[in-house]
């Protein structure tokens, strides 16, 4: 069995719950997610099973879109309400107008520091390990993208707004820069993704609705969960040796235009070989994932 369930994760859960589930109900073990949601979040986790996990960090490399809501006025351990409050702030004095460019001024890419209660590791330690021994250490900032922040709903001292944003990016961390920017802290409330790769909320079912009778039906083929790359056709020739490994400078390998550095869909017809890309020493498959 291979392929990829759109999950969608509810409150109260941790990811590894879910993939623990997932296991039982498909009778399989080769099972992985796509990307932490925290225990209090809810929304879409498409978890990969069988030969379905090669593809893991190809769809957790794609944008994602997260519903969230914040507070204004207090700062806490973990950058959301769940954690213990340091500062408090009042709020009343802020503008909407103010708000709302404070907001807007993350649009675009930025180094976000990621908070401490997170998985990321430094010296091989998990950062919520050092945190929940009450240790902070100094954590470099991550590139991150903001592509678009939008509904944005002021009600001071409660905002809620819809990001789209690149991989890495904590939105705990984001709502906290937001507070930080207007100089009385924030912490997020309420956090859902609505979006990851392909997947999406609307299409996604609640891990309490899966069983083991009706997962068969919601799996999704690996060709499909990989539909963010654009799909290129290679000449028949060329087949075997990239199906082999080796790398192919003839520019007549596909009639479609390629791109130096991008990724691509690759095949040979109507048959899936995997995912490729090219660089100025020629073309070759990265992944291969011929059925």
């Amino acid at each position: 069995m291979n392929g990829v369930i759109n999950i969608f994760k509810p409150k109260g859960m941790t990811s590894f719950d879910v993939v623990r589930e997932v296991k039982k109900i498909c009778s399989t073990g080769k099972v992985g997610h796509t990307g932490t949601l925290d225990p209090e979040a809810t929304g879409v986790l498409p978890v990969c099973i069988g030969r379905a996990t090669k593809i893991i960090d190809y769809i957790m490399d794609s944008r994602k879109v997260y519903e969230v809501e914040f507070k204004l006025g207090i700062k806490t351990t973990t950058y959301d309400d769940e954690g213990d409050i340091l500062e408090s702030h009042e709020t009343s004095h802020l503008t909407d107008e103010e708000i709302l460019e404070a907001i807007k001024s993350f649009l675009g890419e930025y180094s976000q520091i990621p908070p401490m209660y997170s998985a990321l590791k430094q010296n091989g330690v998990r950062l919520y390990t050092l945190a929940r021994q009450g240790i902070e250490v100094e954590r470099e900032g991550r590139n991150i993208t903001i592509y678009n922040i939008e509904n944005i709903k002021i009600n001071n001292p409660f905002i809620s707004m819809k990001v789209t944003c690149s991989k890495g990016t904590y939105i705990r961390s984001l709502c906290y820069d937001i507070g930080e920017k207007l100089g009385v802290y924030a912490a997020m409330t309420e956090l859902n993704r609505a979006e990851t790769s392909v997947f999406k909320q609307e299409d996604s079912i609640n891990i309490k609705d899966l069983t083991s009778e009706n997962y068969s039906q919601y799996l999704i083929s690996i060709e499909e969960a990989l539909n963010h790359y654009e799909r290129i056709n290679i000449n028949h020739k060329y087949a075997k040796l990239l199906v082999n490994g080796v790398r192919v400078g003839d520019t007549r390998y596909t009639n479609d235009k390629v791109e130096n550095e991008k990724l691509y869909r690759v095949y040979d017809g109507e048959k899936f070989l995997g995912l490729g890309s090219k660089n100025d020493k020629g073309f070759k498959i990265t992944k291969l994932l011929i059925t």
